[in-house]
C-alpha cells in the first residue's frame, strides 16, 4: 500500500473511535467512549499539518467538543451526515485536497462510498462485512481500540513524519 501520497485523514465516530457503543440518558443525550490513543493520533496528525475531518451521522456536540480538543477546526468536524460523500468532497475542496489523498476510516455501510473514492480505505477489524470487502485495508484493531492510531501512525512513520514535538504540544493543546 502506498502510504506516500496521504495527505489528509477523515474518519467516521460510532464503531471506528469508540466500540460502537452508545449510552443515553433519560433527556436523550447520547454518551461515547473514545480511546485516548486514537485521539492522540489525531492531535498528532492535526500537530504534524495533516488536514483532518469528522464525517459522522452522529449529532451530540460532545462529539464536536471531543474534536475541538485534539485541534480539528469546526468547519472540519461534520455532524449529522447522511450523504457523507458530500461532505468528503467539501472537505476535500476546501483544503484543496485530492480524493486520492484521503485516508478515510468507516465500519458501516454509510462509509462505503466515501471509502471506495479515497486514496486509502481503511476498516477496523470488527467492521461490518461490506466494509471489509470494500476496504483497502482492514486493520487488525477494533473500533474504539486502537484502529485509528494504527492507522495514522502507519501514514504518519511511512512519511518520516511521527515526531512529536513538546513545545509544539503544549502550544497547541
Amino acid at each position: 500500500m502506498d502510504f506516500s501520497k496521504i495527505k489528509a485523514f477523515a474518519f467516521d465516530i460510532d464503531g471506528v473511535f469508540t466500540n460502537g457503543g452508545i449510552l443515553c440518558d433519560l433527556q436523550g443525550e447520547l454518551y461515547r467512549t473514545f480511546d485516548a490513543k486514537d485521539g492522540f493520533a489525531v492531535r498528532m496528525a492535526v500537530m504534524n499539518g495533516y488536514p483532518t475531518a469528522i464525517i459522522t451521522g452522529g449529532r451530540s456536540k460532545s462529539i464536536q467538543a471531543r474534536f475541538l480538543t485534539s485541534g480539528l477546526p469546526e468547519e472540519d468536524i461534520y455532524l449529522g451526515s447522511r450523504i457523507k460523500m458530500d461532505e468528503f468532497e467539501d472537505f476535500c475542496r476546501r483544503h484543496g485536497l485530492k480524493a486520492e489523498e484521503v485516508m478515510y476510516i468507516g465500519d458501516d455501510i454509510p462509509d462505503i462510498e466515501v471509502m471506495e473514492a479515497c486514496g486509502i480505505g481503511v476498516c477496523p477489524s470488527d467492521a461490518v462485512e461490506e466494509v471489509k470487502a470494500a476496504a483497502d485495508w482492514v486493520s487488525d484493531y477494533p473500533g474504539g481500540r486502537g484502529c485509528v492510531r494504527n492507522s495514522v501512525e502507519t501514514v504518519m512513520k511511512a512519511q518520516g513524519r511521527w515526531v512529536f514535538d513538546q513545545k509544539k504540544y503544549k502550544k497547541l493543546f
